[in-house]
């Protein structure tokens, strides 16, 4: 797979909290980093974006999803079991970015598959921290599959 920028990778963010997409965005913006975010606000626009549905027809292959597990329309587990039922979208890294320090949560996360699980921290600037951590991991350290 070819970036438009070295090392580039496509992010798909699915979190419904403005506030969170913002501070996203800042924390990519923050870290110089020149990946591509991509944002949908809930489960069903998540799967329509993954398959290429709808408005989403053009979308690109996401290379990692942030995916927060509280959401509209279609839960992020709902979302998470689905790309990791899906040949084709399986191998995507699913890092769940959520609030919830529920040991369930976390449970039922990595039995679905999750590649990892993060709670976000209420601080600010914890939280850009986070991201920026998530981001440099799977841009410089891990070794993303090429389709």
């Amino acid at each position: 797979m070819t970036h438009p920028i070295e090392g580039a990778i496509e992010v798909l963010l699915v979190e419904d909290d403005p506030g969170d997409v913002l501070m996203t965005r800042e924390a990519f913006e923050d870290n110089k980093v020149r990946n591509t975010l991509h944002v949908v606000s809930d489960g069903v626009e998540a799967v329509a974006f993954l398959r290429r549905e709808g408005e989403y027809t053009d979308a690109p292959r996401p290379d990692l999803i942030l995916l927060d597990l509280n959401l509209p329309r279609k839960d992020g587990r709902e979302v998470l079991e689905e790309i990791k039922a899906d040949e084709d979208l399986r191998r995507i890294p699913v890092v769940v970015l959520t609030t919830s320090e529920a040991e369930e949560d976390v449970l039922r996360s990595y039995h679905l598959h999750a590649n990892a699980y993060v709670t976000k921290p209420v601080d600010f600037e914890q939280f850009i921290s986070v991201v920026r951590h998530i981001d440099e991991f799977f841009v410089s350290v891990v070794k993303l599959p090429t389709r």
